[in-house]
């Protein structure tokens, strides 16, 4: 009986490791999404976003649009997210576009909005948690409430949008959950990255919980976790050029490409961070900092 269960554990063990092979290599393949944009792969299906307004949230607009989906955009700035509506509906006019007011921020707003999004469309097949906010400061220095509040809309609030999609999604009995966390998260980072980086590494745990649940439920509700490298946006507009960072375009080519392949994790652009991000596990700290 021992033996048997030793080879059964071993058989699990070598599948998985095959199927992070095949997924990587899936990874690797997919890149260009020309042959997805020419044959409409997203037709009759609808996408959430929230944080749309803007950045990569606004970019992966854009480029599930080019694929055919319908969107169900959400952010703060009504005004941008219109202005992204006209732009992709002139490029698209075969597609549905709806957008709504939301600061996730105000949880209960999160579970309206998903919900009227879902009447709106009948059946909402994915939902990408993206709106967060890239604050922070060092730790003790005086800073804490915006500590607090990145930690309060990268995590709680992400939480919030979670539990509205799951719902939805346990309602369909079908989905895909993709939570939009950060290649920060594989470490501890130092000075203005410490609570943003573990604000995300929670957001990743919970995805991970949330898709262990799915597989012990056998329940056909996917779960994916992206980490973005540095894609330079608005946001960081003023920043200094960081590592190996990538175009708004380029990066949110990258983020489709990565969510179309359907893996459970992904480090986007798969080049050079799928590589960087296993070495960033094992580094030694003070090297890991260097990336900060």
């Amino acid at each position: 009986m021992k033996n048997s269960r030793l080879h059964n554990l071993q058989k699990e063990l070598l599948d998985g490791v095959q199927t992070k092979l095949a997924e990587t290599k899936s990874l690797l393949q997919n890149q260009d999404l020309t042959k997805l944009v020419q044959g409409k792969t997203g037709k009759g299906k609808t996408i959430l976003i929230t944080g749309a307004s803007s950045g990569i949230g606004a970019g992966m607009a854009r480029t599930f649009a080019k694929l055919g989906y319908n969107l169900a955009i959400c952010a703060r700035r009504t005004d941008r997210l219109q202005a992204l509506k006209d732009e992709i509906l002139a490029e698209n006019p075969d597609i549905r576009v709806e957008l709504a007011e939301l600061d996730v921020s105000e949880y209960e707003a999160v579970f309206t909005t998903f919900k009227a999004f879902q009447q709106q469309f009948d059946c909402i097949d994915r939902i990408i948690v993206n709106a967060g906010v890239g604050e922070g400061r060092r730790v003790g220095t005086g800073r804490f409430h915006i500590n607090q509040r990145t930690a309060e809309i990268n995590f709680i609030s992400a939480l919030a949008q979670c539990e509205a999609a799951m719902e939805i999604f346990r309602e369909q009995n079908a989905g895909h959950l993709v939570v939009i966390s950060s290649m920060s998260a594989m470490r501890g980072m130092p000075k203005h990255l410490t609570v943003y980086a573990a604000s995300k590494a929670g957001l990743a745990h919970l995805a991970e919980g949330i898709r262990a649940e799915m597989i012990a439920d056998n329940l056909p509700i996917k779960i994916t976790t992206i980490y973005p490298g540095y894609i330079r946006t608005e946001i960081n507009e003023g920043a200094p050029k960081l590592p190996f960072e990538v175009d708004e375009a380029t990066g949110s080519n990258a983020l489709v490409a990565a969510i179309e392949s359907g893996v459970e994790e992904a480090c986007v652009p798969t080049l050079p961070w799928l590589v960087l991000g296993k070495a960033m596990k094992h580094l030694p700290l003070h090297l890991v900092n260097k990336l900060g």
